[in-house]
């Protein structure tokens, strides 16, 4: 073969490599299907492992047959409820059930969406106590001032959106020693007229502890009693209202209490389901008004239709529907009662890891719980173990807790579907074995990059 003159030698700037990923343009001409896929493929081999991931709340597993229904449903928008009307029925079959797991009085009488998660659902709660606390405002013949929503600092950052995008002033309550979540007391002190609402969580993002909705439930009743002042309450059970069912079911925190007006969850996270879909219910018809529902007369029939959001795949709700006829009650209550087995047993085996000490214990709250170092430890930090931890592939956050407690810093671990007995075993001796490197060190480390404050 001729040796080619210079100016017609290949082009080896790293800009035109054949395996470079473009960036910043499109390029003029397009890769085949396989190529961009190994590409790709390749590019994201350095994510982490999503099975060895305790620091989300989001599902990473589901059975096969679940995922063949979430690929033969990807390309249905569930918002065309004229075209896809049997994805629609089983939104529909799902709100029922979870209105009957949540003790509405009718289960058929309740109302709500699915939703992207339980954000947006968060949101339209938040939407309709402001929305009735408007109407009580104008039938008092009162001006409607800046309103105000009630929650504890441990709250999921969804809420400072929330009254961040719809003006309303947040009223975070500080933790305090002994308490890492809101109470009853601190709750109504937080209260005045322009409170549109009190949201209790049932499942902290913090420490997976639950509120005690049922007693701040009674002190809103004590003090609308004794003012006249009516503050209703949105429950946020985005991880508990999947668990509290079936490994707490003697515990009040839904519809049985008549001042809980909303409540929504999250289908993917103890749900069981693959992102994106959450849920939304309000009690009763009557409470989500008519001026939030609106009616959509160009998709071939007239839709009606309750959300932030629009477009969205219908898979992850045919993905629920499927955990619901699989699963069954049974199904959850042995799902959820072996997370909450193995939770405890990796906190209990953490426990016997000094210096590590439990800040809380996962027995009869979510399957989640969060460790801190004991302070005469001063050479290392959380934020090293965290660290020390992902060599080996395991994603723990270490951050520090919210307004109250934020100087202290904890490691949170969230067990889901997927994580079983061997790789708690595993990760603790990851954990015994970390440990002992860093106690054996003499001098102290730098402050670790990536130490931040509370993730919510």
């Amino acid at each position: 073969m001729p040796e080619l003159v210079p100016d017609q030698r290949p082009d080896h700037r790293a800009d035109h490599l054949p395996d470079d990923l473009p960036d910043l343009r499109l390029e003029e001409h397009g890769r085949r299907s396989d190529a961009a896929y190994e590409l790709i493929h390749a590019h994201l081999m350095l994510d982490g492992n999503a099975r060895l991931n305790l620091a989300t709340f989001v599902g990473t597993w589901m059975e096969p047959d679940a995922r063949r229904l979430l690929v033969e449903c990807a390309d249905k928008n569930i918002i065309d409820k004229d075209e896809y009307s049997q994805t629609t029925d089983l939104e529909q079959r799902c709100l029922r059930m979870l209105a009957d797991l949540w003790h509405a009085p009718d289960a058929t009488a309740a109302v709500g969406t699915s939703t992207t998660g339980s954000s947006e659902g968060c949101m339209l709660g938040g939407l309709v106590l402001r929305w009735h606390w408007r109407r009580r405002r104008a039938a008092a013949g009162l001006e409607a001032g800046r309103p105000n929503l009630v929650m504890g600092a441990n709250r999921q950052v969804c809420w400072d959106k929330f009254c961040a995008y719809f003006d309303v002033e947040p009223r975070f309550v500080p933790l305090a020693e002994g308490r890492l979540h809101l109470d009853a007391e601190a709750a109504v002190a937080a209260c005045d007229a322009n409170t549109i609402g009190v949201v209790a969580v049932l499942g902290s993002v913090v420490d997976g502890s639950y509120e005690p909705v049922q007693a701040i439930a009674a002190a809103l009743d004590a003090l609308q009693e004794h003012t006249g002042l009516e503050v209703p309450m949105h429950v946020d059970a985005a991880s508990g209202g999947f668990v509290a069912p079936f490994t707490a079911p003697q515990l009040v925190w839904d519809f049985r209490l008549p001042r809980v007006i909303s409540i929504n969850a999250s289908g993917h996270k103890y749900g069981g389901v693959l992102p994106g879909v959450g849920w939304v219910l309000w009690r009763e018809d009557a409470l989500l008004p008519a001026e939030l529902r609106f009616d959509v007369n160009y998709l071939g029939g007239v839709t009606p239709t309750i959300g932030m959001n629009f477009s969205r795949s219908g898979a992850p709700v045919v993905g629920q529907y499927f955990n619901f006829i699989h699963l069954g009650r049974n199904g959850y209550r042995h799902r959820m009662q072996a997370l909450e087995a193995i939770a405890c047993h990796l906190a209990d085996g953490i426990a016997a890891i000094a210096p590590l000490r439990l800040v809380s214990h996962p027995l009869g709250q979510l399957p989640v719980f969060c460790v801190e170092l004991d302070p005469a430890v001063t050479h290392w930090s959380v934020f090293h173990l965290s660290g020390k931890l992902r060599e080996r592939g395991w994603l723990v956050p270490a951050y520090t807790l919210p307004a109250g407690q934020e100087h202290r810093a904890v490691l949170r671990f969230v067990v889901r579907a997927g994580f079983g007995r061997p790789l708690a075993d595993e990760l603790l001796a990851d954990i015994a074995r970390d440990v002992s490197w860093f106690q054996g060190l003499e001098a102290p480390l730098p402050e670790p990059m990536g130490s931040t404050a509370f993730r919510h």
